[in-house]
């Protein structure tokens, strides 16, 4: 009888015990798998394995921050939640609650893309957040926004860039700017042709929602000295460049009085949406 009790008080423990809490068995962890793992975004790995609590730690080397196990985890199913900050490789590293390493997983974050959509054609943009990380940051929360929903290309150099992000039909100042950023010129990526860099005023921490994307190799614009800073680069073009970025770049232009004798389209060039598609 005295044996039997004690069976049933341990089966009765174990099943209060919850994926919270312990159950006298070490946590094991079969497999990793991730839903979403996009830079900037909250990424969602499920790890499958037995005994597995959420009290366990995890680490990831500041590549996902602020880690949390969802309410629906299980003990045979735990489901993270963390948010990208980091591109790259990195390991995700589990621990139980005595800080022994329960499982290790390698892991990659891609460059940011992002998907413009123009009224004359589709081109992506891959961002490079390690080089130029408060741009891109700035650059992908207009993006996520919808800020650039039905902004223009309102200036076009052929043979050097098209410029757009911060005027509507009929070269109306769009709303809902943000502050300004700090430049982050000096950060090692050159004004090459197809790379994208921010505009900005003689100011030189005032950039805020147009961009930029090179025809050629404008080098004259990289930074130089504190006297002569340049233009912050953050990304380039891979994909539409010959078919849709030089198209742009070859539509006619006239002086406009409204943007101080800039080169604008006669005809509107529309961006109708800019996605973050990785």
């Amino acid at each position: 009888m005295f044996h039997s009790k004690l069976f049933l008080g341990f089966a009765l423990a174990l099943l209060i015990a919850g994926c919270g809490g312990g159950t006298g068995f070490q946590p094991t962890i079969t497999g990793v798998k991730h839903e979403t793992l996009q830079y900037g975004k909250s990424a969602t790995i499920f790890l499958g394995g037995k005994d597995l609590r959420s009290n366990m730690v995890v680490e990831t080397n500041g590549a996902c921050i602020n880690p949390s196990f969802a309410s629906s985890s299980t003990t045979d199913m735990l489901v993270l939640n963390c948010t990208v900050k980091l591109v790259g490789d990195f390991t995700l590293t589990i621990k139980n609650e005595a800080g022994v390493v329960v499982n290790t997983t390698p892991l990659t974050v891609d460059k940011p893309q992002v998907r413009i959509l123009t009224s004359l054609g589709n081109f992506v943009l891959e961002l490079d957040p390690a080089a130029a990380p408060i741009t891109v940051n700035n650059f992908l929360s207009y993006v996520n926004n919808g800020f650039y929903q039905n902004t223009l290309f309102h200036r076009v150099i052929s043979g050097s860039f098209i410029q757009g992000g911060g005027y509507t039909a009929g070269l109306v100042k769009k709303d809902g700017l943000k502050d300004p950023i700090v430049l982050e010129s000096n950060n090692g990526l050159s004004n090459l042709r197809g790379t994208v860099a921010m505009a900005r005023t003689k100011n030189p921490d005032s950039a805020t929602s147009e961009f930029f994307i090179n025809l050629a190799d404008n080098i004259y614009l990289n930074y130089s000295t504190a006297d002569s800073p340049g233009y912050a680069v953050f990304g380039k073009v891979i994909q539409g460049m010959e078919e849709v970025v030089n198209v742009i770049a070859s539509k006619p232009t006239a002086v406009s009085n409204v943007l101080k004798d800039m080169p604008v389209p006669l005809e509107d060039i529309t961006i109708t949406s800019a996605l973050q598609i990785k």
